[in-house]
């Protein structure tokens, strides 16, 4: 194609619905993933749109549990020994934004982003003819005794004043919603504006195809550095150079990567997030199950049944440790007694994560032709709308939908 407006780098849920709405707006773009669209953590997360998930990872409670779960190798939340010198940095920044003022922050600017996002799905979905992938089926976190459940509810008192509803439930009420629960858990909380997607890397792939049929191109391209010229910007690859007049960061954990070679430097770490999928009889899974003091999910989807999740903060680099998929099939085994534990599917992703628990929506420090859409943890398929509404009113020149200062890449300077 000739030079396009926008390069959008990265085809993930972000990088592919930022490309579809900055071709709303009449650009023409050029979307470049180094695999394709769907093949990095796009393809294998739990299918959530978790609007009602504003509390941020970094927090005063977390700061407390962290130790005790960083001990247990294959528990909800560790670094493996070989990598704790080199997180050190990302850490200290995660301890810094434990602070209540900095908590209470994050949790506003995270409420803005899930209420621009759930404003903008069910336009979005008509637009792109994937609203019927959409699932109203509601989210159930399940707790372990009075004890367990009382210290979850200053959590959803900071949720009710963000105007997020739900249901405390006894046992009685949980086996009305999910029939199936081992005994063990005695109170839940329902949330039913918990959606989720058929499949996730199915409606990535069908966002990709609308975007082809929009009149957007996708290329396999590795991009290794970008390079501010004058009226544009110039994106660089082993034996390809494009020139482009914005370009938009979303690869994803590799974002970092690319924003160091313009001299941005953002402390991004990778949640490894580790899951199996069992076949779609595995159990009659009626909502999507949390087991938030275990750190992981159990998700119906069009192709199966997934339970993953827990936090690895390992790298780009390490091989897989599928022993944590294992552990929390096993967990489950426990919890959902008629689960079906045979013919599942390991997988292991990477989802970018800052210490604060925002992602980076905003202009380079550089060059304002470069606009930066990473970052989003475990929160990228639920907010890939309202990030890409974000990032289409900035190629525009148009005003943000909504503040977008807390989401700045030079927070962290």
């Amino acid at each position: 194609m000739a030079e396009p407006d926008v390069v959008v780098i990265g085809a993930g849920v972000v990088g592919v619905s930022a490309a579809i709405a900055a071709r709303a707006r009449g650009l023409s773009v050029l979307l470049v993933d180094r695999d394709g669209p769907a093949a990095g953590a796009s393809a294998g997360n739990a299918g959530a749109f978790a609007f009602s998930d504003i509390l941020p990872l970094a927090s005063p409670r977390i700061l407390r549990k962290a130790p005790g779960w960083m001990v247990d190798p294959l528990g909800p939340l560790t670094v493996p020994p070989g990598y704790a010198l080199r997180i050190a940095p990302w850490m200290f920044h995660f301890w810094r934004a434990c602070s209540p003022a900095r908590v209470r922050r994050s949790t506003v600017a995270q409420a803005a982003l899930m209420d621009l996002s759930r404003a903008e799905l069910d336009p979005f979905l008509a637009r792109t003819g994937t609203a019927p992938m959409l699932r109203r089926e509601g989210n159930l976190e399940v707790y372990e005794g009075e004890a367990q459940f009382k210290a979850s509810l200053a959590g959803w008192r900071a949720k009710q004043e963000h105007g997020i509803g739900f249901e405390h439930l006894d046992a009685a009420g949980m086996a009305a919603v999910q029939p199936g629960l081992a005994p063990r858990f005695s109170h839940g909380t329902f949330t039913p504006g918990w959606y989720s997607i058929a499949d996730p890397k199915l409606y990535t792939l069908a966002l990709a195809d609308h975007f082809r049929a929009a009149g957007g191109a996708i290329e396999r391209a590795e991009v290794t550095a970008l390079r501010p010229v004058e009226d544009g910007v110039e994106v660089a690859g082993p034996g390809r150079t494009i020139r482009t007049a914005q370009v938009v960061v979303a690869a994803g954990a590799f974002s970092h990567r690319i924003a160091r070679t313009i001299g941005e430097a953002v402390p991004l770490e990778t949640e490894r997030g580790y899951n199996t999928t069992l076949p779609a009889d595995a159990f009659d899974l009626r909502t999507q199950l949390t087991f938030g003091g275990h750190g992981f999910v159990v998700t119906r989807l069009s192709t199966g049944i997934r339970v993953g999740g827990a936090v690895e903060l390992g790298g780009l680099d390490r091989p897989p440790n599928f022993r944590r998929s294992a552990a929390m099939l096993t967990k489950a085994q426990a919890f959902l007694p008629g689960l079906k534990p045979g013919g599942g599917v390991q997988w292991m992703g990477f989802r970018p994560s800052l210490p604060d628990s925002l992602p980076v929506i905003g202009r380079a420090r550089a060059t304002p032709r470069v606009i930066y859409a990473f970052g989003h943890g475990h929160l990228g398929l639920t907010q890939s709308t309202g990030t890409a509404r974000l990032v289409a009113d900035l190629l525009a020149g148009a005003p943000p939908a909504i503040d977008i200062g807390a989401f700045s890449a030079q927070r962290f300077s």
